[in-house]
């Protein structure tokens, strides 16, 4: 399942396998076996992956229960993978947030 979701999400990002390898510090090949299920990423690599894609761990990681636990929606095809959930202490209240679509 990891192996499916790096992938797709890879594709889903327009991102190269070599482009990935770079921002992640792997070899071309070692990263390709990641992507082919021969090995995983330890923990540093999966969090580089994560940021560089801009998506949670948890969903690479296939763990669908605790995404939508915390309210992020995974009903969604792996060509179109969630974008990293907002902190809720970052999140802002609609009714202070301003939008540039406010001229009246």
């Amino acid at each position: 399942m990891f192996n499916d979701r790096l992938r797709a999400t890879r594709i889903s990002r327009g991102k190269t396998q070599q482009k990935t390898a770079d921002a992640i510090s792997v070899p071309l090949r070692h990263y390709q076996k990641y992507e082919s299920g021969e090995i995983e990423p330890d923990l540093n690599r999966l969090l580089k992956l994560a940021t560089f894609f801009d998506v949670p761990t948890d969903f690479l990681l296939g763990r669908d229960d605790y995404l939508k636990f915390l309210g992020v929606s995974v009903d969604v095809s792996p060509e179109s993978p969630p974008r990293r959930p907002k902190s809720r202490k970052n999140c802002q209240s609609p009714h202070t947030q301003s939008s540039d679509n406010d001229e009246g």
